[in-house]
């Protein structure tokens, strides 16, 4: 398997080696704005938590990612990184990193086999510790690769759709090696979710658009963190929200927040803008494009490509071409047109460049430091069982092998961040600590 007009430096594979100046660019900016993993590099390079052993990295592979990546390898790690998704791997950031003698396997637009062939080829590599970010990585080894699971002290997960693909593993009883759900942690969710997201979806939408918000009526699916960041960057921009949810307590918490909530068959001839958020699938279908107001705009900020059903769009359209970069146009037996941006893939990634800076630094700083706690507790953190006939560590239950990220990282990102800003808190004293938790 071979990537289109692939060229091999070092041992990675991507697009064109050139290109490294424009990637060293970029990620030299993200330098400059990322002081938590920039503290994090600094104290690896003295401790060397990762010495000897070899991460593979699946995360959307851009110049965030590219600093993430920098700082493990400064802890003595050796890196295999590969995309998470196949138009959000920019073509210079994947060659600077190969450029610094890191092992990339990730080319953008990549077609389905070239995306699998980049996991495997990570996965191959024998990795001691996993960072994924929508569960490929870990779904591959357990159902590919399981000789190689003795190998994995552990991984850590980023996102809410990994994680829900984790739980289903374990309780399905598959999971074979302890799992960090970085997505869960306070430091990760509550702002790369919500203010990551809430920026970074309206970014791509309106630089590929280049249309007005304020005026519009706009439909976010989906009221997790992630998708009140967007409702409520959209209600900022002036715009008429409505959400859609399928959890009734999501449902009321947007109405008490201030947003009409209603089913997508009622809310498809009301929006013009169409977001999902939710991590399932067959959100929007043919049912709702067949209601919707000439001129709608679809678009996705979920994990994967199968929130908007751009099959059933493609199939149902009598004509299909693109309206602009970027965005497709389909027109419907009705001459109504729909528009679609980056073939409902993540929207603020296929079409814009993710979560601002200073918010994927804390992000990440959860990840490195999710990581060095995989190290640093690998002989305790699992026991191996020598009984099992293949060698590996047996489960040890439902939840067995999810691990919360501990609150002391979540606090010390925190403190870090604040001590960044400037910012100084009030500490309890011990009388105040006894009153509130005892002895």
């Amino acid at each position: 398997m071979h990537f289109q007009n692939e060229i091999i430096v070092f041992a990675s594979e991507i697009r064109d080696p050139g290109l490294w100046e424009s990637g060293e660019l970029k990620i030299s900016w993200v330098r400059h704005h990322m002081p938590l993993l920039d503290g994090l590099d600094k104290e690896f390079r003295e401790s060397k938590p990762f010495k000897g052993l070899k991460i593979a990295l699946s995360v959307h592979l851009e110049a965030k990612t590219a600093r993430l990546c920098e700082v493990l390898a400064n802890g003595g790690a050796e890196m295999f990184i590969t995309g998470s998704n196949p138009l959000s791997t920019q073509d210079d950031v994947a060659a600077a990193l190969a450029h610094e003698g890191l092992n990339v396997y990730a080319v953008h637009g990549a077609t389905p086999e070239e995306y699998e062939s980049g996991i495997r080829r990570v996965i191959e590599a024998g990795p001691n510790i996993i960072i994924d970010d929508g569960g490929d990585l870990v779904s591959m080894i357990h159902d590919n690769y399981p000789e190689l699971i003795p190998n994995v002290i552990g991984g850590c997960e980023e996102t809410t759709t990994g994680i829900l693909r984790l739980q289903a593993m374990d309780k399905a009883g598959k999971l074979q090696f302890p799992m960090m759900l970085v997505n869960d942690a306070a430091c990760k969710h509550f702002f790369d979710n919500r203010y990551g997201t809430g920026q970074s979806v309206w970014d791509g939408i309106n630089r590929t658009t280049n249309l007005i918000v304020a005026g519009k009526d706009v439909v976010v699916a989906g009221y997790g963190w992630c998708g009140k960041g967007v409702a409520m960057r959209a209600k900022g921009l002036g715009a008429r929200v409505i959400v859609t949810e399928v959890d009734p307590i999501k449902a009321m918490e947007a109405v008490m927040d201030g947003f009409r909530v209603m089913s997508m068959d009622a809310a498809a001839s009301m929006g013009d803008v169409f977001v999902t958020v939710t991590g399932c699938e067959d959100v929007i279908t043919a049912r709702h494009f067949l209601n919707m107001k000439d001129g709608a705009i679809c678009c996705n900020a979920g994990h994967f490509d199968c929130e908007v059903s751009v099959k059933e769009l493609k199939e149902m359209a009598v004509e299909e071409k693109p309206a602009r970069q970027n965005i497709q146009e389909y027109t419907l037996k009705n001459g109504r047109r729909i528009y679609v941006i980056a073939e409902g893939r993540l929207v603020n990634l296929a079409a814009g460049d993710g979560h601002p800076a200073e918010i994927m630094d804390m992000s990440f700083a959860i990840q490195a430091l999710s990581a060095k706690f995989l190290a640093d507790n690998r002989k305790t953190l699992r026991p191996f069982d020598p009984s099992t006939s293949s060698g590996q560590r047996s489960a040890q239950g439902p939840g067995a092998m999810l691990h919360k990220v501990p609150a002391e990282i979540d606090r010390e990102v925190a403190l870090r961040k604040l001590a960044d800003w400037g910012v100084s808190i009030d500490t309890l004293t011990e009388k105040q600590r006894i009153y509130l938790y005892g002895e």
